[in-house]
């Protein structure tokens, strides 16, 4: 057995998120009791697109006035109940953005819209101010960096000095704010603080914002930046759950990003753990990996028989007002919306998901190799199997028959075959329908 040899990269230059902070570990007289692992997801949380804030700040060109409008209509369209629409202290168009909603008719009476500030009197005040006249329902989101190195090398703040900072914000918000305002708070590079410190600002502003049932307070933790397992995280969220104060008047809220590929697995598994609202962007976008994907998360409920409660039954549509505001292309494997995600060049991919077809009845959906109906997202069955050099016979008589009704007898499906493999080798590419029809007249010259 050949045995793995030491590479050249300084790992010894990290530590892992144990030796950086206290984490909540379900062990011998830990103050956690680990539930969220025989839990199940059996309603979709609230989902929080932010990709006008969080996503629009990742973008090398920022949403203009136009395209910040167009995506807010798509998101309004497909069902969002809650959007972050901005960080108006940030720049002009952000301000002017929200400035727009408050005075037109965009935002519906079901919808609320979400402001983000940081604990800053300069921005509280420019926030508070855009969101002036707003008929709805709005949330005032303000953040701060928590973790002990943001706390020492970005803020130069001890604790008690970080805390008084977050008091007086919020406290300035709840002044300024009217009566349709809530209020949310989120301790940035939460997976990284000290759960301890967590708790202490939660019951001072649970406190402070009189946190009820009827007007609930949102605590969102974020993973700013991913630094553990997912089961980390997990824990990390059902600490709080478990431990809140005031918890029935908290919204419990989660924003993964996805620096270390998991950003989907840790809002599951933050679900399971307690978290009751989900932030995000429609297809991941965001700083460095992105954010969590909101999509994703939503069709992974759909493929378990759970109603996302959000519409992607035009995903191409979606898809197009997405990459036409951000300016960036979807990876065509980007899960449920890539291009070749339901799509199958293996023979043996492509012979199961033929028989799969043909036994397919009304009832559960049960076809080999494709989770979902490819027509649950708006797609068409001809991009299901593809021929390539890999494919096989079945694949290639699927394609035939499905598209011009040619059906190859049995016998013929191998012959065929070969020619088609000699086909696709020699080109070096894939075969069209057309061409795997302009070859079968070729061969056995007639056209069925």
């Amino acid at each position: 057995m050949n045995r793995q040899q030491p590479s050249p990269m300084p790992s010894h230059r990290y530590r892992d998120v144990f030796a950086k902070v206290p984490v909540p570990r379900p062990i011998q007289g830990a103050p956690v009791a680990r539930t969220w692992p025989d839990n199940r997801i059996t309603t979709a949380p609230l989902w929080v697109p932010v990709d006008l804030r969080d996503g629009n700040q990742a973008l090398a060109d920022p949403m203009d006035p136009e395209r910040k409008r167009k995506f807010f209509e798509l998101m309004v369209a497909i069902g969002y109940k809650e959007i972050e629409v901005g960080y108006p202290s940030a720049s002009t168009t952000d301000f002017d953005f929200v400035r727009l909603l408050a005075g037109s008719d965009l935002v519906p009476p079901d919808v609320t819209i979400v402001v983000f500030t940081p604990a800053r009197k300069d921005l509280i005040e420019r926030t508070v101010e855009s969101v002036a006249g707003i008929r709805g329902d709005v949330v005032i989101h303000m953040y701060t960096a928590t973790a002990p190195v943001w706390r020492d090398v970005v803020l130069r703040r001890t604790r008690d000095e970080l805390a008084a900072m977050i008091y007086a914000g919020s406290e300035q918000i709840q002044r300024l704010a009217g009566d349709n305002v809530r209020f949310q708070f989120s301790p940035e590079v939460y997976n990284l603080t000290e759960p301890d410190f967590i708790l202490e600002l939660a019951d001072h502003l649970t406190k402070q914002w009189d946190a009820t049932a009827e007007r609930p307070v949102i605590l969102n933790l974020p993973a700013t930046v991913e630094v553990a397992t997912p089961n980390v995280y997990a824990d990390q969220i059902e600490y709080m759950h478990q431990n809140l104060p005031r918890r029935d008047g908290v919204i419990l809220s989660v924003h993964p990003h996805n620096d270390r590929g998991t950003g989907v697995a840790c809002a599951e598994l933050a679900v399971l753990a307690g978290a009751q609202r989900v932030e995000g962007c429609v297809f991941g976008n965001g700083e460095r990996t992105g954010n969590v994907d909101i999509a994703t998360l939503a069709l992974n409920l759909h493929a378990q028989g759970v109603d996302p409660m959000i519409d992607f039954s035009d995903i191409d549509r979606i898809k197009d007002v997405v990459e036409y505001c951000t300016r960036m292309p979807i990876h065509p494997r980007h899960p449920y919306v890539g291009e070749l995600v339901y799509t199958a060049f293996s023979g043996t991919h492509q012979d199961a998901i033929r028989k799969g077809f043909a036994v397919q009845g009304p009832g559960f959906w049960e076809v080999p190799y494709l989770p979902i109906d490819p027509a649950d997202v708006g797609r068409g069955y001809e991009a299901v199997v593809r021929v390539n050099s890999q494919s096989g016979k079945g694949g290639i008589a699927h394609v035939l028959e499905s598209v011009y009704g040619v059906r190859l007898p049995a016998e013929q499906e191998a012959v065929f075959a070969r020619h088609v493999q000699e086909y696709t080798d020699r080109t070096g590419r894939e075969a069209s329908a057309a061409e795997l029809k302009a070859l079968y007249e070729e061969v056995y010259g007639c056209s069925n």
